[in-house]
């Protein structure tokens, strides 16, 4: 079977797979210390944005640092997450100003998809040293966890300087971070998990940083909340 494609023609299903990326520069090369030549030459197949197409990454990092946001995310590494790459790639994604790697220093960037060269990534040899770095700074640390005594973070008024700190997968926040931390936020859940994904509760808050302090949209009050059928 074949689909016609935007031109009106048919392709057929088992063609080569779209090519990332864009070709060698056509016509004159641009002017600007931005550019970088081997790109404009070669190509870009580089997993950037379309308006970072041809820059060099030194160019790319300082446009990034002219607007990044307020918050940071820290992530406690004691066993060698292989998370942290998940939640770096979205702290990319939602430009955070760094990430703080707690523990040990080496992880997995596999999953940073290479997103990690335009993150400043900060490492921390332990919780003390961690937040007393984020005292110096003026942050407030907010760990996430669904422990009791945790507020929900749907209702919670996130400050706009703060630092997001996720543990590990399964044993979650350190007793040694939650004593430390300013505040406790759970993501409420509906089914049947305990939890989810460590990955999966960073992209989570953060986007609820970023629809507080970007799209100015308040949280409601717990009393307005409501949990669905049958809760």
């Amino acid at each position: 079977m074949t689909e016609p494609d935007a031109s009106g023609s048919r392709q057929d299903d088992d063609a080569a797979p779209r090519v990332v990326g864009v070709g060698p520069w056509q016509g004159e090369w641009p002017a600007g210390e931005r550019w970088d030549p081997e790109l404009l030459r070669e190509g870009d197949r580089r997993n950037v944005a379309d308006q970072y197409r041809y820059w060099r990454m030194d160019a790319i990092i300082a446009d990034l640092d002219s607007r990044r946001h307020a918050f940071h995310v820290a992530v406690e590494n004691w066993e060698h997450d292989f998370n942290i790459g998940s939640v770096v790639r979205t702290a990319n994604a939602f430009l955070a100003r760094e990430v703080h790697i707690i523990g040990r220093r080496r992880w997995n960037r596999r999953g940073a998809m290479v997103t990690d060269r335009y993150q400043h990534v900060r490492h921390h040899a332990s919780v003390a040293e961690f937040t007393a770095w984020a005292r110096g700074e003026g942050l407030a640390v907010l760990a996430i966890d669904n422990v009791p005594g945790s507020q929900l973070l749907e209702t919670f008024e996130l400050p706009e300087r703060c630092v997001l700190v996720f543990g590990q997968e399964g044993p979650g926040v350190s007793e040694a971070l939650v004593a430390e931390a300013d505040a406790v936020l759970a993501i409420e859940q509906f089914g049947s998990t305990r939890s989810i994904n460590a990955g999966a509760a960073a992209a989570v808050t953060m986007h609820a940083w970023i629809r507080r302090h970007v799209f100015e949209q308040r949280p409601a009050p717990s009393s307005e909340v409501t949990k669905g059928a049958g809760a």
